[in-house]
């Protein structure tokens, strides 16, 4: 009876997984009907004017969510959607998308109903994830006596949200690879975005940034 359940858990498994690729057979297509050459096109270059740094979760997807075509968007996403300067992954996506494809437009889009800021505002005690939620609970403590003043959980998390991604934002200006950016041109522009999951809609947070005068001196590089 043990091997036949594992036999017939395998099987679902398995057809999971089929389900994917024919989907992606669907796909493919569906891009060749409406243009035959689709795929030589989207193979001949990869110049994105955007990269996204978003969260993982799989409700925020970037490309859907903007209307935009594979080959637009250059896309890292992590747990809530973090600028954390020890993080080597989120900075060779950045050093690549700003010094080799010269994005023009860096998009930090946070979401409402994030498990990890729901998560960062708990004391419970989750495992590994613990080490990469402390850097929200930093922004939280930061910004205690604003949340602490919110008594609705959900309007607190909320704002929560908001408050991640505009200090990502900052985080985002003051690495080296923006700041060498902007002594070149007046590219990347970097902007504050929160998708709301309830009915799709982005929300721009109007904190678009492209120069580091609003440093403060310690994180600003010498010439």
């Amino acid at each position: 009876m043990f091997i036949l359940l594992l036999l017939l858990i395998n099987k679902i498994m398995e057809e999971g997984i089929k389900k994917l690729l024919e989907n992606n057979k669907n796909w493919v297509k569906q891009k060749q009907s409406a243009d035959k050459n689709f795929f030589s096109k989207l193979a001949q270059s990869h110049a994105p004017e955007y990269l996204w740094i978003g969260c993982s979760d799989a409700r925020v997807p970037a490309n859907e969510i903007t209307g935009t075509q594979p080959g637009e968007i250059f896309v890292h996403r992590n747990i809530a959607n973090m600028v954390i300067h020890t993080d080597m992954n989120m900075l060779s996506v950045l050093s690549y998308a700003v010094e080799i494809l010269k994005v023009k437009h860096i998009i930090v889009c946070g979401h409402y109903g994030c498990g990890g800021i729901n998560a960062a505002l708990s004391n419970k005690k989750y495992g590994l994830i613990d080490n990469w939620l402390r850097h929200i609970k930093d922004i939280y403590r930061m910004n205690s006596d604003a949340l602490d003043n919110i008594q609705d959980k959900t309007q607190r998390a909320n704002k929560l949200v908001e408050l991640n991604v505009i200090q990502q934002v900052f985080d985002l200006c003051k690495t080296s690879i923006v700041q060498d950016a902007w002594k070149k041109s007046q590219f990347p522009y970097i902007h504050g975005w929160v998708y709301d999951v309830h009915d799709g809609l982005l929300k721009d947070l109007k904190v678009t940034i492209n120069t580091n005068s609003h440093l403060k001196s310690v994180y600003k590089f010498e010439e």
